[in-house]
């Protein structure tokens, strides 16, 4: 493959996708993880939850869920008040991909599947369908405990408004 200056380049999007879910993998592996516990509830002080908190933390740090799942104003600045309630996609495949999405769902406030479901697509990369969702999304493989976190954090008002 050639890029647009002439040079034999080897890189292509399945090798981009290839490192950058080991990149996703390897920062959840080796980064240090906040304190965690299994409480559900908000806490006394009003301030969220261990769980909420995970689940902020993997949204936003790790597996970046707004890149995707959030608009963008003209710039390309990812619009905060409208964070995680699905979006254009905002890159494209360099070859034609037939399954490539046009749009990002709305995954704050009420995600787009049952409790369970979330779960088995964050533990499995499997979605309701029985399949694994087309890229760009990625196929994690989160720990229940993580995706629980995850699915607490996506309902919570911080995660949709």
């Amino acid at each position: 493959m050639m890029n647009r200056l002439g040079v034999k380049c080897r890189f292509t999007l399945r090798n981009w996708l290839g490192v950058l879910l080991l990149t996703a993998v390897s920062v959840l592996i080796l980064s240090p993880a906040p304190s965690y516990t299994q409480d559900r509830g908000p806490s006394p002080g009003g301030e969220p939850s261990a769980d909420v908190a995970r689940g902020k933390y993997l949204v936003e740090n790790i597996a970046m869920c707004g890149q995707c799942h959030t608009p963008r104003d003209e710039n390309g600045v990812m619009i905060r008040r409208q964070w995680l309630q699905g979006a254009a996609v905002p890159w494209t495949p360099a070859q034609t991909q037939p399954k490539w999405p046009l749009l990002a769902p709305r995954i704050g406030g009420i995600p787009p599947a049952s409790d369970a479901d979330m779960i088995k697509l964050l533990t499995t990369g499997i979605w309701t369908s029985g399949k694994q969702l087309d890229f760009p999304m990625m196929p994690f493989r989160m720990s229940e405990a993580d995706a629980k976190a995850v699915i607490a954090y996506l309902k919570t008002p911080s995660a949709w408004n």
